[in-house]
């Protein structure tokens, strides 16, 4: 028969109602009190009843996670990041998919509150507005997305897009495409940003396609206009709209790098898979997806002693790989003004 509170109580010679504080608010009681209570939990093998826990503490236990597309594979990682970290603290984890449509997300939000302590929002497509409008029950954090009084984990997609310019404007390609992600990404916003400010600073003219879908189609069906548009260089959204290109690239005989460089972002698994492997960014994913849930937990624990809009950021890195190259009527020597 598995151990009880009752028996954990009296091998640690303690009340039931200590041996819980102990485990659900480790706060209030003396910490050699709690060390006795965790060692006769140990030695019994008890395990607390998370229904009961959550009469006690008035949670559930549960964390959501809502993301835009779960056929992405740049999700599966920060999935797999959430889940690391939330069961360290002993939380299960929800998962849905917001379709990339807005109301969809809404209605997620609301459909989840009852069920979860806490929601990890990643690259919402809500506008700012109804976000801040939104209740503060369950806890809210943001991914990929800033939003005044809104905790929030963000890569700096501007940063890395620099990245990618600065690396093409090194090797001369002097018109660049970029084939935009959807209209209300904030991440498109930042990467376009990042990209038009490198542009500038060193002499290139950048050319915007889109907006599209994150997706492979997406790509494939942009390769053509990226091509009109007399471009020695693309970056896309993302590495599924790369992947995307290349495909459609290869479909008309156009050798990449030598005749198109191609550049993505994210750098999910499949960007080492194709031919040749893919040039991009490296998003921290899995880094993203565990201090997201970091946050809540902390947010959780804390409630209204923690800042309501701390926003914490990491940084992305470019990738080089055999994707890019000098454009086929590079000068020699290309000089480049500071960026």
């Amino acid at each position: 028969m598995p151990a009880s509170i009752h028996d954990v109580a009296a091998r640690a010679g303690v009340s039931v109602a200590t041996v819980s504080r102990s485990l659900t608010a480790p706060h209030t009681v003396r910490d050699d009190t709690r060390a006795r209570v965790l060692a006769a939990a140990a030695v019994l093998g008890y395990e607390p009843n998370r229904a009961a826990r959550g009469l006690i503490t008035g949670r559930t236990g549960n964390v959501g996670v809502i993301v835009p597309d779960l056929a992405n594979p740049y999700f599966h990682a920060v999935l797999k990041g959430a889940q690391a970290r939330a069961r360290e603290a002993d939380y299960a984890v929800f998962v849905a998919d917001g379709q990339e449509d807005a109301a969809e997300e809404e209605a997620l939000i609301h459909a989840m509150r009852k069920q979860v302590d806490g929601i990890v929002l990643c690259s919402s497509r809500l506008a700012p507005g109804t976000l801040e409008r939104l209740e503060s029950t369950p806890t809210l954090v943001l991914l990929n997305r800033l939003v005044p009084g809104r905790p929030s984990v963000v890569v700096d997609s501007a940063g890395g897009m620099r990245q990618a310019m600065r690396h093409l404007a090194e090797l001369g390609h002097v018109r660049c495409a970029f084939v935009a992600g959807p209209r209300g990404s904030w991440s498109n916003r930042e990467r376009l940003r990042g990209l038009r400010a490198c542009a500038r600073a060193v002499g290139a003219e950048l050319v915007t396609i889109g907006p599209v879908a994150p997706q492979f189609a997406s790509g494939a069906a942009a390769a053509d206009r990226v091509l009109q548009d007399g471009a020695t260089a693309v970056l896309a959204y993302n590495d599924l709209v790369a992947v995307g290109i290349l495909s459609r690239l290869a479909e008309l005989g156009v050798r990449v790098p030598d005749e198109l460089s191609v550049v993505g972002f994210d750098d999910i698994p499949l960007a080492t898979m194709v031919t040749p492997p893919l040039t991009t960014v490296a998003a921290p994913t899995e880094l993203a997806g565990r201090a997201a849930v970091e946050v809540l937990l902390d947010g959780l624990e804390h409630g209204a002693a923690r800042p309501a809009a701390a926003v914490q950021r990491l940084e992305a890195t470019l990738v080089v790989r055999g994707s890019t190259a000098p454009p086929a009527n590079a000068r020699t020597t290309t000089v480049l003004r500071s960026a």
